[in-house]
């Protein structure tokens, strides 16, 4: 039989920022290391980032933001129940609690959706092929209706659902991070039928939580890339009249490089956090340029691309 072709896209988050962030990204762009990006349209490097995705030609989406920061939305600005007592968005955490207690108003968030979708049109001069949430808020209940509503109206195809395969065995994620995880795996099991009513779609596999930050290194990417596509074969056998040069698999690998931000420089509107400040960014650039990375792709058979070469 001949090897599985397998489509990787390497999608880098959180484009747009900061200066730093962008700049590592598209180092890693340049580098054949990343193929597509997310942007974060309130991010307080959003501007530049489309600009530097036009010009170098690198294929860009919109990470939807509810959690971090400010809406885009003029008329939430003020006065929203996406909004704490300090007027910026609830936070990863705050979010998720705000949501459980009922207290988002669900017209909100699908208005500041509707406006961020407008917003990265005005900067990039096109709708977003793929949309993703920022802190995985597109899966949460709820949300994921209206998030689901809001591809099908502007008619993007591609999202985003973090289902990780081999995460329970991931014996390096601290418990308090891997409630979290379970919790975005379990959002994203009951997101699945929602999804596919609205006829969005997604790659076969996601891949990201286990390698990300410190956690990630080129043996841990290659072991990941392996196991889940091991997993998808045995789980989907070959249809009887494929020829065995036909079978193609898609995996999305969720990545964050970046040179750490500098305050007060960057954020989406209460300047960066801790993660963005760590050298865990830097971290994960460095891992990804690395020649030995590339060239287990081409001896796998694996080709990066971006959404719109599904």
């Amino acid at each position: 039989l001949r090897m599985l072709q397998v489509k990787l896209i390497v999608t880098g988050d959180d484009f747009g920022y900061c200066p730093r962030r962008n700049q590592g990204i598209v180092d890693c762009f340049l580098a054949g290391a990343v193929s597509n990006v997310s942007l974060l349209v309130n991010g307080s490097a959003a501007a530049d980032a489309a600009k530097l995705a036009r010009r170098y030609n690198i294929p860009i989406g919109l990470h939807a933001n509810l959690s971090e920061g400010s809406p885009v939305c003029e008329v939430l600005k003020t006065k929203s129940s996406l909004l704490n007592q300090d007027g910026f968005f609830h936070g990863k955490m705050g979010f998720r609690t705000a949501l459980s207690k009922g207290l988002l108003n669900m017209s909100e968030v699908k208005q500041e959706l509707k406006a961020q979708v407008e917003l990265f049109h005005e900067l990039t001069g096109h709708l977003p092929p793929h949309m993703d949430g920022h802190q995985h808020v597109h899966v949460l209940p709820e949300v994921r209706h209206v998030f689901a509503e809001v591809l099908e109206e502007y008619g993007i195809k591609y999202t985003r659902v973090p289902i990780e395969p081999g995460l329970h065995n991931c014996d390096w994620i601290p418990p308090s991070l891997m409630d979290f995880y379970l919790g975005v795996e379990e959002d994203s099991f009951n997101t699945v039928d929602v999804f596919t009513r609205h006829g969005i779609r997604w790659p076969d596999i996601y891949i990201g939580l286990s390698t990300m930050g410190k956690n990630m290194s080129v043996s841990n990417i290659w072991s990941a890339i392996d196991a889940a596509v091991a997993e998808f074969t045995a789980k989907t056998p070959s249809p009887a009249h494929a020829t065995p040069e036909g079978r193609t698999v898609a995996i999305e690998l969720m990545v964050h490089p970046g040179y750490p931000s500098v305050p007060p420089v960057g954020g989406c509107g209460e300047g960066p956090d801790d993660f963005s400040q760590s050298w865990e960014r830097l971290h994960e650039l460095e891992t990804l340029i690395k020649p030995e990375l590339q060239s287990h792709y081409k001896t796998r058979n694996i080709q990066l691309c971006s959404f719109k070469d599904l």
